[in-house]
């Protein structure tokens, strides 16, 4: 063999061997991190302190998302509209009451699916100005009863419970503006009761203290806020629902500990700049405590039981809320949650 060609092959070899140390040393080096995951969550209603948005608000200024590889835009529906975007995919998270859960999930083509329950009581109350001598669901007969947009289920479950004849009582649709109240034109008023309260106690001549029933002190199943994603997502980014979830229920452990509240209300004001502190620390009081109770005790909070959620169903089928019977427990899934609390590393009030 000529000498060229013996040099040729010797640099065929030697480069051959380069090559292959270049890719062993290229599988040794670690792949660059993957980017953060995208996600949208959209609070649906203006920016403050319910509690399902406080969770966001913290988890985002927190770096609690962050640490789940996500990167969330947090987005607000002052005028409703977001679980449209939710079932359109603009969105990926967002917020429901358990019963407007169950009564859209009843629809065709509207595959929701609750993931998680924030309010162990529902967000609903009746007041009545205390000026007004009304003690008792009894002293009903006979005065205005002021509603948003339907007689609630739960009001006509609580006349139910106490014997009271709803012929006698004058229910008005009286929209989403509490000082109907003061101005006489209704005498009780179902109200949000981590809001409108605080709102009618505080309006300009001030004095106005209310009486107020809670349907659950009349054995009336209600639940609270909860986070909605598409069936799909449940289905196919399992992964995503479950880090979104932890970075969130760890920014209410952040929130339950009192020793943060200044700086959860810091954090609340951030994202609701034009909102008054004292109000929102009232509305945040309210969230949190009904955030707690037996179920959460037990298992953890945001929990939510099947025993729960068919209460809350058949008091809707019995006050003619749903369309018919449905397979209610199509409206939620413990699954996630599930997976969260079997992390030992998660530690919870």
């Amino acid at each position: 063999m000529r000498p060229v060609r013996r040099f040729a092959l010797a640099a065929l070899a030697l480069g051959a061997l380069l090559g292959a140390v270049m890719l062993f040393a290229a599988g040794c080096r670690d792949d660059p991190p993957a980017a953060p995951e995208k996600v949208v969550f959209m609070a649906g209603f203006k920016p403050q302190a319910n509690l399902p948005f406080v969770a966001a608000y913290v988890a985002q200024e927190k770096g609690y998302f962050a640490e789940q590889d996500l990167d969330v835009e947090i987005r607000h529906a002052p005028r409703g509209g977001h679980l449209q975007l939710l079932l359109s995919g603009d969105v990926d998270f967002t917020t429901a009451a358990a019963t407007s859960v169950l009564k859209r999930r009843a629809e065709p083509d509207v595959p929701i699916v609750a993931i998680v329950l924030f309010g162990q009581r529902g967000q609903q109350a009746y007041i009545a100005l205390e000026s007004s001598g009304i003690r008792t669901i009894a002293d009903w007969e006979g005065k205005n009863f002021g509603y948003k947009i339907a007689v609630p289920p739960d009001y006509l479950a609580m006349l139910k419970a106490e014997g009271v004849d709803r012929s006698k009582i004058t229910e008005v649709n009286a929209g989403f503006d509490p000082r109907v109240l003061t101005e006489g034109k209704v005498d009780v008023l179902a109200v949000f009761k981590a809001n409108e309260p605080n709102i009618i106690r505080n309006l300009p001549g001030g004095g106005f203290e209310v009486t107020m029933w809670h349907p659950e002190d009349y054995g009336v199943p209600s639940l609270g806020l909860t986070y909605i994603i598409q069936q799909a997502t449940a289905d196919d980014r399992p992964e995503v629902v479950e880090k979104f979830l932890k970075a969130t229920l760890k920014g209410v452990e952040f929130a339950l500990n009192e020793a943060n509240l200044e700086e959860t209300l810091d954090i609340v004001l951030k994202f609701a700049p034009e909102e008054d502190r004292d109000h929102q620390r009232f509305m945040l009081g309210v969230e949190l405590q009904d955030a707690v109770g037996p179920v959460t005790d037990s298992n953890g909070v945001g929990w939510m039981t099947d025993e729960q959620w068919q209460a809350l169903y058949d008091h809707l089928l019995e006050f003619e809320a749903l369309p018919g019977p449905y397979d209610f427990k199509t409206a939620y899934t413990d699954r996630f949650l599930q997976a969260i609390y079997e992390d030992a590393e998660l530690v919870w009030p």
